[in-house]
């Protein structure tokens, strides 16, 4: 889920940092194999970034299963267990023998269905803090999240706290 909304974020928001580096990034961030990436592969990543920002910004439940419903349709993917460390015994969704932009594609739109599944659409969208437009999807215990950051959160939070005391 959080490789996702890296990647949205470096890809599609204000400030973000899309260059290859930074997608390595991400991929290392998110235990992905980044040693496989190769700087040629960032664009298929920048456009799967791009191609994920309306699941994040769907106002509707409707909306956002039929994007991913097509992109399971275009996706290669073959599900299968593995047992490896750290993680234990485990879905991967496309084989070891996929290139490195395949496995991320079909591993970030099966995260992003489970959540819709088991959640549905009030636990991703976008950011709450006026001015910020990154993506965010929650996957805490309460599922109240409506900000991309604590930043982003605190920065609301203090200037409502002002505007009230200003009254």
């Amino acid at each position: 889920m959080a490789a996702a909304v890296a990647l949205v974020n470096a890809v599609t928001s204000a400030g973000g940092d899309d260059s290859a580096g930074a997608i390595r990034a991400i991929l290392r961030d998110n235990e992905f194999f980044w040693q496989e990436f190769r700087d040629e592969d960032a664009e298929e990543f920048r456009r799967w970034g791009r191609t994920l920002r309306p699941f994040f910004t769907a106002a509707r439940l409707e909306e956002a299963t039929a994007l991913l419903n097509r992109l399971m349709l275009e996706v290669p993917m073959h599900p299968h267990l593995s047992d490896h460390e750290p993680h234990g015994l485990h879905m991967h969704y496309a084989p070891p023998s996929s290139r490195l932009p395949d496995r991320f594609r079909a591993t970030t739109l099966m995260n992003l269905a489970d959540l819709v599944v088991d959640h549905g659409l009030g636990r991703t969208g976008v950011c709450a803090a006026g001015g910020c437009d990154r993506v965010y999807a929650d996957t805490s215990r309460a599922g109240r999240r409506r900000f991309c950051s604590e930043a982003c959160a605190n920065r609301t939070n203090v200037a409502a706290f002002r505007a009230r005391r200003r009254t």
